[in-house]
């Protein structure tokens, strides 16, 4: 028997679910929440659905995490094998698959509702989901009830009888497509959010919560992104860069005063008896700050590599001047990559294949800062910031600290983000506290921490 929880209990652990999945809930919007079920119909799952997300979710990443979490802290009521129209009944228990296949198609092509759709997505999951684990014990599973059913080979029947005899490859058949796969993708989230139910009903909801829920986009860790993420990840870069190029900017406009203006200070002296006691400067002219990126392209942070180069072509477009550098256990300009208007896609296919940033293929900071200041130090001067991306791992050779004291010496700021946990510094082969002491490094091991260390620029 599932456990029974009173409206607070249930807030209280949906609210820390929440958290836990990664999802920021303050205390004043979790009072926020709970006031808002005070002018809702508590009996209107929906409504219960719309208010907790309007106090809850600031971000749309949030909002498929939320959504899986609030179906198992308020799940939908159940109601067994019956729950169809009088004129589509069929028994649900004992009827052959083409029938519940039949059944399905109907749905599928809108001849039901949402509530009958999913009514329906629990009876299969009733008698096609449940899997015997041992005695007195059975697991839930999505997939035995697709392949029982399997939805997507329904669309071949359904076009013939919607379209009936009508000309293929129109408008109506693209229109029937849409709304068949639409159909198709609402059964397979209603199916797996009851077998989630189910699970959270035999095991517990918070043991369920902790594995239902990636965490959002932004908080995902680069090194162990996947293509996939990457992909959704080039939407939320580009307001990162002009971002950084905004602080950035600001950071030369504050850090730097011009010429002394002597007319003014002589002038302001004569209140003070001719003693300059207020000293008055000309403004600095106004200039763009230029931009080296050092970028580790390893395959210890093959993810991390390739989010970095993303940034770096995201950056490429917002300064005037950018010098970019890849390096394994050598360093080449990869700046040729990246000119504004290429593919991204293509340019990282290409420097892959043409940049020559190894030697042996094991990671060596020390010598590729080496050949750095050989080849281009010249690339870093006054009006420079220098932006180092890598892990500090460098396979036990020597870190050419002097070397990195000198570039850095010569640029207006230095910056490395490390992909790792701060708690894996220095362990192994790291020497990321040696140089924590030449250059400040901060951990960036994804977007949140990113535009975490973007806002620390202001």
């Amino acid at each position: 028997m599932p456990e029974r929880r009173s409206l607070v209990d249930r807030h209280v652990g949906f609210v820390h679910a929440l958290r836990d999945a990664g999802v920021p809930v303050s205390l004043a919007e979790g009072l926020d929440a709970a006031r808002a079920l005070r002018v809702i119909e508590l009996a209107d799952r929906e409504s219960l659905r719309a208010a907790y997300a309007a106090t809850l979710v600031k971000k749309p990443a949030y909002r498929p995490g939320f959504d899986v979490l609030f179906d198992l802290w308020f799940p939908a009521s159940t109601s067994g094998m019956s729950a169809l129209r009088p004129d589509t009944a069929i028994d649900l228990e004992t009827a052959e698959v083409s029938e519940l296949r039949a059944h399905l198609a109907m749905l599928l092509s809108g001849g039901g509702t949402e509530a009958e759709m999913r009514e329906f997505a629990q009876a299969m999951v009733e008698r096609f989901g449940r899997q015997q684990a041992g005695p007195g014990r059975q697991n839930w599973f999505s997939y035995s009830v697709m392949r029982a059913l399997s939805p997507e080979t329904l669309m071949a029947g359904i076009l013939r009888e919607v379209l009936q005899g009508r000309e293929r490859g129109g408008l109506a058949e693209k229109t029937v497509r849409q709304r068949v796969n639409s159909g198709i993708k609402r059964f397979e989230d209603a199916v797996a959010t009851d077998v989630r139910r189910r699970i959270a009903e035999d095991s517990g909801i918070e043991r369920i919560a902790r594995s239902a829920v990636r965490p959002p986009l932004d908080q995902i860790d680069f090194l162990r992104i996947t293509k996939a993420d990457l992909a959704k990840l080039r939407r939320e870069v580009y307001p990162l860069a002009r971002r950084l190029a905004a602080r950035l900017t600001i950071k030369h406009r504050k850090g730097r005063r011009g010429r002394l203006d002597f007319r003014r200070t002589m002038r302001a002296s004569l209140q003070s008896g001719g003693v300059p006691l207020t000293t008055h400067f000309k403004p600095p002219r106004p200039h763009k700050p230029e931009l080296v990126i050092l970028c580790d392209t390893s395959d210890s942070v093959s993810s991390f590599a390739h989010f970095t180069l993303l940034l770096t072509y995201a950056l490429r477009e917002q300064f005037t001047k950018v010098r970019a550098f890849g390096f394994v256990d050598t360093v080449d300009e990869i700046t040729r990559f990246f000119v504004p208007g290429a593919d991204v896609v293509e340019a990282m296919t290409k420097l892959a294949d043409e940049a020559d940033m190894v030697r042996f293929g094991r990671t060596n900071y020390g010598h590729s800062l080496e050949r750095f200041a050989e080849r281009y130090g010249d690339a870093i001067g006054p009006k420079t910031s220098l932006l180092i991306l890598g892990d500090a791992r460098s396979n036990y050779q020597p870190p050419a600290l002097e070397v990195l004291k000198s570039l850095t010496s010569r640029a207006r700021h230095a910056y490395w983000l490390n992909p790792e946990p701060k708690q894996q510094w220095d362990t192994g082969d790291s020497v990321a506290s040696d140089y924590g002491a030449v250059v400040p490094m901060s951990e960036c091991r994804n977007v949140a921490q990113l535009t975490a260390f973007i806002e620390t620029l202001a």
